[in-house]
């Protein structure tokens, strides 16, 4: 099958090059991505002709459909449209989350399905790793018995955060969403998943700490290259992207951050670019903590934190059930059962660190191979999730930001039916 990408960065990259890792079963053959530099870039890594080389969505779209699928990967606010009028013009959609920055928007992608009729698949790729596939056999199988609750750690990491959520194109909640949505969306979604019920109510705490102007070190610069406080911040970004450059594993960030990965590049990056401001004189305005507390319709508990305040790390989750419980990092699983009083430690070697750079233990390509497989047989079942149920995540994001915001318990009657959701009464 046949795909054409919109939007060059770091999602739409990483999506393609899993589909370049299987040539017999897809190929990339078109893009659209405004920046020249990384247009160009994606071209060159996937031999796609200048005839099929765009500086907009819409120039692409404006074209006799040129792929059997595309991959929306442009940024958060600029997700529905596209999509709708992708969909429109037949193509199958993957489209990296959240959905849209308001429910509004998310409501029109799946409007948009249901009209249309095409296959929609959404950038959930928590439910595709061999991590989840694992304790979702432990699960079916009983070894837990009844999940009772969840507690769920995302550790988002001190220099992730500031890159993306204080610097990056995630740090403004007028630019692109709230860091629930931005970041925790697939969270949100997992857990339901783990979980198999509906969320029926929940609350959220929250807010802005450390990265503000009133936590600003005396005699800070505006820029990490020019502070004399450098040398003792621990979110100098001098120190983290010049360490990247010589760093494989680091080099995806640097890629982020400018379209030139020398050291030179990195430096005029540093010196004229975002990711070179002070993380406490910047525009950002994204919490950098934030709890949720849900309770599911078949009377299941969950507790989910996420945190800028950690080192860089796999996602953590503790489930307990009327059986036994099971611990699990984000590779190992530690399975206990009540019964024998017995461990058991099942390693789901995830790719390379499971984090971002590494396709999301992965999730990545778990996800664009099955969405590639349900394109080619034309069957939505390989998806493994629904649109109503992608739906019904994301306005459980929405519902906890408004908890976190009025202060307030939020009931969600019908996830997907109920357009706003009323107090808890009590």
């Amino acid at each position: 099958m046949t795909i054409a990408v919109l939007g060059a960065g770091a999602r739409g990259r990483a999506y393609a090059r899993h589909a370049a890792a299987h040539p017999d079963m897809a190929q990339v053959v078109a893009v659209a991505e405004p920046r020249a530099a990384y247009r160009d870039r994606f071209a060159a890594e996937h031999d796609v002709p200048s005839r099929l080389q765009f500086a907009s969505w819409d120039e692409l779209a404006a074209r006799p459909r040129l792929a059997d699928a595309v991959i929306v990967a442009t940024p958060d606010a600029l997700h529905v449209e596209p999509a709708v009028a992708m969909a429109e013009r037949g193509y199958a959609i993957l489209l990296e989350k959240p959905m849209a920055p308001t429910e509004a928007g998310c409501r029109a992608v799946v409007d948009m399905v249901r009209r249309t009729g095409v296959l929609l698949a959404v950038g959930h790729v928590m439910r595709y790793t061999p991590y989840t596939r694992a304790l979702k056999a432990i699960l079916g199988a009983g070894r837990i018995g009844d999940v009772v609750s969840v507690q769920h750690l995302e550790p988002v990491g001190y220099w992730h955060f500031a890159h993306s959520y204080v610097r990056g194109n995630w740090r403004n909640e007028a630019e692109s969403s709230f860091l629930l949505l931005s970041k925790s969306c697939h969270d949100l979604d997992w857990i339901r998943f783990v979980v198999g019920a509906p969320c029926r109510r929940l609350s959220s705490f929250g807010s802005l700490s450390h990265f503000r102007a009133s936590e600003r070190p005396v005699g800070a610069g505006d820029r990490c290259v020019d502070c004399v406080v450098e040398p003792v911040c621990p979110y100098s970004a001098a120190r983290f992207y010049r360490r990247a450059v010589a760093d494989p594993d680091l080099r995806y960030w640097v890629e982020i951050i400018t379209p030139d990965v020398s050291a030179d590049g990195v430096e005029r990056a540093l010196r004229d670019g975002p990711y070179g401001r002070c993380v406490y004189a910047s525009d950002n305005d994204v919490v950098d903590h934030q709890v949720v507390a849900m309770d599911f319709t078949g009377g299941q508990t969950a507790d989910f934190t996420v945190t800028a305040f950690t080192p860089i790390a796999r996602r953590m989750t503790r489930l307990f059930g009327t059986r036994g419980s099971i611990d699990g990092d984000g590779r190992r699983l530690r399975c206990f059962e009540f019964l024998t009083e017995t461990t058991e430690v099942v390693d789901t070697a995830p790719v390379r660190s499971g984090l971002a750079s590494g396709g999301h233990g992965g999730g990545d390509e778990g996800l664009l191979l099955a969405f590639v497989d349900a394109v080619r047989r034309n069957d939505a079942s390989l998806i493994h999730t629904t649109p109503d149920e992608i739906l019904e995540s994301h306005l459980m994001a929405f519902a906890a930001e408004r908890s976190r915001r009025e202060g307030r318990v939020i009931e969600l009657v019908s996830s997907v039916g109920v357009d706003d959701a009323a107090p808890a009464a009590g």
